[in-house]
């Protein structure tokens, strides 16, 4: 990882965008909105299940909050009305990690081309890269529901590739499921970095590891 890539890709949540802490908020926010319709439940009761139910937002959306309904014992049309509220406001909540604008701002001041690709919706993934503000710094975006290709598959590794102009040995990619980002873009060829979380298991194949974006700048430069 001695060569600086002519280009670096990330994962956007959990990578660029703290979900966490968004989902937080969201949860909060939800559980002031539908409070007389919440059965007295205890904001922190809720909120709590809330964020075990979504798995850092692996778990399918209704799921979520079908649970949430059948365990407190809420009509299901209120689990509707919530998955509803989630797609309507969850891109108002966005928040990126700190350090990341003045990262992709120096990497583009080095020449490096960027790009994201990530899982999800094409019209939540652009909301939330909106409301980051850091479309401008982006030189490419790959959203799966549009590229109809998602990660792991290779092949929107390689499509990124092809639209930044750079071989997979001169990009490194970013993110932080060991999966779906990290096997995804070693299988690929291009050079994998794990911004490193508890959530999940440490990647089992050869790559960088980070705790914070910014972090890259070291090992690039």
């Amino acid at each position: 990882m001695k060569t600086t890539p002519k280009a670096v890709l990330f994962d956007l949540d959990g990578t660029l965008f703290d979900r966490d802490a968004s989902f937080l908020e969201l949860a909060q926010a939800q559980h002031r909105e539908f409070l007389a319709e919440l059965a007295g439940i205890p904001e922190e009761a809720f909120v709590r299940r809330l964020v075990e139910l979504d798995e850092h937002g692996y778990a399918d959306r209704f799921a979520v909050y079908n649970g949430i309904a059948t365990e407190f014992g809420l009509p299901p049309s209120l689990a509707a009305r919530l998955t509803t509220h989630f797609h309507a406001t969850y891109a108002s909540f966005s928040k990126c990690f700190p350090e990341v604008p003045a990262t992709l701002a120096n990497l583009r001041e080095r020449g490096i081309r960027l790009g994201i690709i990530t899982n999800g919706s094409t019209n939540m993934q652009q909301r939330k890269v909106h409301e980051l503000g850091i479309a401008a710094l982006i030189d490419e975006l790959l959203i799966s529901e549009k590229e109809g290709l998602r990660k792991p598959d290779p092949r929107i590794f390689e499509r990124a590739l092809g639209r930044l102009g750079v071989k997979a040995a001169e990009a490194w990619y970013v993110g932080d499921h060991p999966t779906v980002d990290i096997q995804g873009a070693f299988d690929a060829g291009l050079t994998p970095v794990w911004r490193c979380t508890l959530h999940w298991q440490p990647p089992e194949v050869p790559c960088g590891a980070i705790h914070s974006l910014h972090e890259l700048l070291d090992m690039l430069f």
